[in-house]
């Protein structure tokens, strides 16, 4: 049995197998195991690269499978590259890969360092068909990923934890809990017809709107707060304000347009926080 849907042979399972590495949503947690790396400051880069490598296999857990459940289990997809035996293919590699990793970062850090890593497989496994289905699992699994992969990317190069760090990864994932309850409105219909509970579906969607608007505008509020208190360098206050200008422009959007822009804008949240941190321009 092939493992494309698509073609025959060697090059069309390699095409269906690299169709599943989604840029948009899998550079993020990279990103933010890079940032987590970047707050060490006299970091290792192996190191970094091998937790930024192995919360890339967890990603790639989560996209497979929730593939594998919306089109071979559920039939919510119109297409999808990989055949049945294709995606349980790709998910014992790529999970095998995620653990081969774990055990490395276990040898060369410490067992705390496997162990805070874990949490991005078991989320991105699990999401399909059991979190994606409870509005705190399909709003929060995806965030909560993000923030778990910063605090690891800091923890392998200081086996420690520092409250600024445990801050970041907070407000990430507070802002992209808003981004990602956006992003769930897209599905409304079928979600409802399904009985999914998203945010959308139990709230309605000028509600869930709005909810997520809130999110946003808390995690905004909470840098600025934590830049006044010293918490956060000052210049991190302008991370609100390059990621505002997103937030408004997205509030006129329609729910997809809205979640396309405000991705974006995550990355430029991030990134204006990282140089914060690195440089600290202000101080």
């Amino acid at each position: 049995m092939s493992l494309a849907r698509h073609g025959d042979g060697p090059v069309a399972a390699l095409d269906a197998f690299r169709s599943q590495i989604h840029p948009v949503f899998m550079l993020p947690p990279v990103a933010a195991s890079a940032f987590g790396a970047v707050l060490a400051v006299d970091f290792s880069a192996p190191l970094a690269v091998l937790h930024m490598a192995t919360a890339f296999c967890a990603l790639y857990v989560a996209h497979v499978k929730d593939g594998y459940v919306d089109f071979h289990i559920r039939g919510e997809d119109d297409d999808h590259p990989l055949s049945a035996r294709g995606c349980r293919v790709g998910l014992a590699g790529a999970s095998v890969a995620f653990f081969m990793g774990c055990l490395a970062l276990g040898v060369l850090v410490d067992p705390i360092a496997a162990l805070l890593t874990l949490p991005g497989w078991v989320i991105g496994y699990l999401h399909a068909p059991q979190l994606d289905l409870h509005p705190v699992g399909a709003t929060a699994g995806y965030p909560a990923g993000i923030g778990i992969a910063l605090l690891g990317g800091f923890y392998v190069q200081t086996t420690t934890l520092t409250l600024p760090v445990v801050a970041y990864a907070a407000v990430f994932t507070t802002i992209l809990c808003g981004i990602k309850t956006v992003d769930d409105a897209t599905d409304y219909a079928y979600d409802m017809s399904i009985d999914k509970r998203t945010v959308a579906v139990v709230l309605g969607r000028q509600r869930a709107r709005r909810f997520a608007h809130w999110l946003m505008v808390a995690g905004m509020g909470a840098v600025v707060l934590l830049a006044t208190l010293g918490v956060f360098p000052p210049s991190a206050a302008l991370a609100p304000v390059a990621f505002g200008a997103v937030f408004v422009v997205s509030r006129a959007a329609d729910e997809k347009h809205a979640t396309m822009l405000l991705i974006r804008g995550s990355y430029v949240f991030l990134a204006v926080l990282v140089v914060a941190a690195w440089f600290q321009p202000l101080r």
